[in-house]
């Protein structure tokens, strides 16, 4: 079996393959000189502006690039099982606090059950799973287990809804049974935890060192639902081992994202931003929390170990949630209360305008532009950048040893070819977000109906 450092330097040999490979190919790097034309002759002053505005639309998404494959190339991408730096008995109490409609109760039943055993082999002690739900769910009595109803008749000071509002309810004093040096683990109601993870949060409690703390989340595990989305989510993998990981690791600064699930957060720090954060503060809550947390000077970290989610089970749910990602982006981005950044401003905007850089695919096939060769090495970067994420998020998520070689192979292969399924949806999504009605939290269905024997 290859040890942790030989498989993080052939994704390494794999990852600069791929870009010189792409760079080749689409012209990035040529080796022989083209025949040039005047694109403003050819394409008169109307059009050639707009094929050359759509072709610097590309360079949107480079911050994040580098940021991905800095992350992805300077830190291990391949890390060994987590050891835990100190005794779980002398941990501060944890805290692991999951919000739910309460459509799903027998899904959180069986989650909160195996997340439980997952705590107890790990040798946590001080610790509860507090379950906080708009209906009730009916889970076990147990001196571990709260279930936490939120009343219909529950109004934040601000006006927070959905799952703002759930998760302010509890850090009302009346509710809140928890002292400011504890710590608080936020799953969503499908999130599995793993003997990694909870390696990783002691880990980073222990330490102390940082008041918020995220990590890595996969998709791929035990039975897969829909092939399409699971798969399209290997980019959300790599994109928690390469940028997310990076900003956190060298900068402690949520500079370009931030998920509301595999949270870890001091809660001292967290009653002081609150997430009584208005209308605009609700449909990204988590994203809208990492930003006044900013602003207030705290500070993050990554935190090792990862969890176990499921993609969407449709692709309505997909496109459903993308566009609610976009909708609260944009809503922060314009929020005259927050706090922002230049990163940040530039990963909304290129979320926004991704149906005009993607255009740039059929653009410069059928109306090609002399450009400077950076340009065109940088453009070519980015693009084999993103493709590789999409390999690398398989390799991660999916195992060669439970897969074999032909569907391992297979699934890299699938992913590859969801990315024009993935680019479509993304399309649609931002499209629909720019236009619709941003004030909606549409939640994705999380439990299969099982087949009727007859």
């Amino acid at each position: 079996m290859l040890s942790s450092r030989s498989k993080h330097l052939l994704h390494c040999l794999l990852l600069f393959t791929v870009i010189v490979v792409f760079e080749l190919f689409t012209g990035g790097v040529k080796l022989t000189p083209e025949s040039t034309f005047d694109p403003w002759v050819r394409y008169g002053f109307f059009g050639c502006s707009i094929l050359y505005i759509l072709r610097y639309l590309t360079f949107l998404p480079l911050p994040q690039v580098l940021f991905n494959f800095a992350g992805l190339v300077f830190y291990n991408a391949f890390p060994d099982k987590v050891v835990l730096k100190g005794s779980p008995l002398l941990a501060p109490f944890i805290c692991i606090r999951i919000v739910t409609r309460g459509d799903y109760a027998q899904l959180v039943k069986d989650n909160v059950a195996r997340n439980m055993a997952r705590c107890n082999e790990a040798g946590l002690e001080n610790y509860i799973i507090e379950v906080v739900t708009d209906k009730p769910v009916g889970l076990p009595i147990h001196r571990r287990i709260r279930e936490v109803v939120v009343p219909k008749s529950y109004k934040t000071k601000s006006g927070a809804l959905f799952k703002a509002r759930a998760l302010q309810y509890c850090l009302e004093d009346n509710v809140n049974i928890l002292s400011g040096s504890d710590w608080v683990v936020h799953l969503d109601e499908e999130t599995l935890l793993t003997e990694n993870s909870i390696r990783g949060v002691l880990n980073f409690v222990l330490d102390g060192k940082h008041h918020f703390g995220q990590g890595l989340i996969t998709y791929a595990n035990e039975e897969v639902v829909n092939w399409v989305t699971t798969l399209a989510d290997s980019f959300r993998v790599a994109d928690d081992m390469g940028k997310l990981r990076l900003q956190f690791s060298l900068f402690h600064k949520p500079l370009l994202s931030w998920k509301g699930s595999y949270v870890v957060t001091q809660v001292s720090a967290e009653k002081q931003v609150s997430f009584d954060n208005g209308l605009d503060g609700s449909v990204a809550e988590d994203c809208y929390f990492a930003m006044l947390a900013y602003k207030q000077g705290f500070s993050f970290n990554f935190v090792e170990g990862e969890m176990w989610e499921k993609s969407p089970f449709s692709l309505w749910d997909f496109v459903q949630q993308r566009k609610r990602w976009l909708q609260g982006i944009i809503i922060i981005n314009h929020d005259n209360n927050n706090n922002k950044f230049g990163l940040f401003q530039i990963t909304c905007y290129s979320f926004s305008s991704f149906p005009l850089s993607g255009s740039n695919i059929v653009c410069l096939g059928l109306c090609p532009i002399p450009c400077p060769p950076l340009m065109d090495f940088i453009c070519a970067f980015i693009g084999a950048v993103n493709i590789y994420m999409y390999v690398f998020g398989v390799v991660k998520s999916f195992s060669l040893y439970r897969f074999g070689v032909v569907r391992f192979t297979l699934c890299i292969l699938g992913a590859l070819c969801t990315i024009p399924v993935n680019v479509l949806i993304e399309n649609v999504a931002v499209i629909w977000g720019l236009f619709g009605n941003k004030h909606t939290f549409y939640v994705v269905n999380k439990e299969l109906t099982p087949l009727m024997n007859v």
